[in-house]
């Protein structure tokens, strides 16, 4: 079956519709600071036939495919392999100093939830991996081997926003005294046990221990609070980002960026707001925009998506 009928891109055609505008002009520059299986980015250089194309992600297997799905395209891409907060550095590397567009696809891809062997998914039994780049030496079976209690009831809380952190923490150390931790459904297993089961009525239990342990592998909201900031710093003035988030921790980082770029910095009190205290950028969008009925029946990954677009005014003085 052919890539393109297997992965379908979340918010594609809302995504060209808010970057367009920034898009226009011969030869603008689009960085898909999540490139994955390059669904976005195919349509983008198929509609835009000027656009160079910048694609970032720091799973070589995606690259690999993105790569043979963009041949056609090759002569307006560049791939590189690197977290997309590594995003400045790429674009130096290439001699680009601003781009017209970035957008933001995050969180897991298909290639990496539907590959059973990486481990993302609780319902499939897999290695304990979950590495977004399987050149990185931190897995999930390293964490569980390894961290305090402490510290799993800490990811489990921060990072899954989970009540039952504490339980589930004991709960592993005990078991890992007598047996390491190597499969998905060895974890599985032990949070289940450890679940009240009016508890598992209200949805798998697994759920956000496996979100947190993912979260902590490939260090995602670290990487995302420095790669807003620095893909915001590369837009040119007129330049647009789109940015697809699909849990709250990512979402909450996102706006919470998006709103300090277009917030004035005029001291409280002062009667006229000078031109240097003015938003650098201005949001597309009011607040977080959801898929629609249909977008979701077509493509049920798109269910939690939130979406938030900003364009820049000018640069800061």
């Amino acid at each position: 079956m052919a890539i393109n009928e297997i992965h379908t891109p979340v918010l594609l055609e809302r995504c060209i519709e808010l970057l367009a505008p920034a898009l226009a002009a011969p030869g603008a520059v689009l960085v898909d600071a999540t490139l994955g299986m390059a669904g976005h980015a195919e349509a983008f250089l198929q509609r835009f036939p000027a656009l160079v194309l910048v694609g970032l992600d720091r799973d070589p297997d995606a690259l690999a495919i993105a790569r043979e799905r963009l041949a056609p395209f090759s002569d307006r891409v560049h791939l590189v392999h690197t977290v997309y907060d590594g995003i400045q550095e790429a674009l130096r590397g290439l001699g680009i100093h601003e781009v017209n567009g970035v957008l933001f696809d995050l969180g897991v891809s298909s290639l990496q939830i539907d590959r059973v062997e990486r481990g993302f998914s609780y319902s499939k039994d897999a290695p304990l991996d979950m590495r977004m780049d399987n050149t990185s030496e931190l897995t999930a079976e390293v964490i569980l081997a390894t961290y305090s209690e402490k510290d799993l009831r800490r990811i489990f809380q921060d990072y899954g926003e989970e009540k039952l952190s504490s339980r589930y923490a004991k709960a592993i150390i005990e078991t890992r005294d007598e047996a390491p931790f190597t499969r998905s459904a060895q974890l599985v297993d032990v949070i289940t046990a450890a679940t009240p089961v009016v508890v598992q009525r209200m949805g798998h239990p697994a759920k956000r221990v496996f979100q947190a342990l993912r979260i902590e592998v490939n260090q995602e909201l670290s990487v995302l609070e420095r790669a807003i900031p620095a893909a915001l710093d590369a837009v040119g003035i007129g330049g647009r980002i789109v940015v697809m988030a699909y849990q709250s921790l990512e979402d909450r980082i996102v706006k919470r960026a998006l709103a300090s770029a277009s917030g004035s910095t005029a001291p409280a009190g002062l009667p006229v707001e000078l031109p240097e205290h003015k938003p650098v950028f201005r949001l597309l969008l009011r607040g977080a925009e959801l898929a629609s009925e249909s977008e979701k029946a077509e493509n049920p990954r798109a269910t939690p998506v939130r979406l938030r677009a900003a364009e820049r005014l000018r640069r800061a003085e």
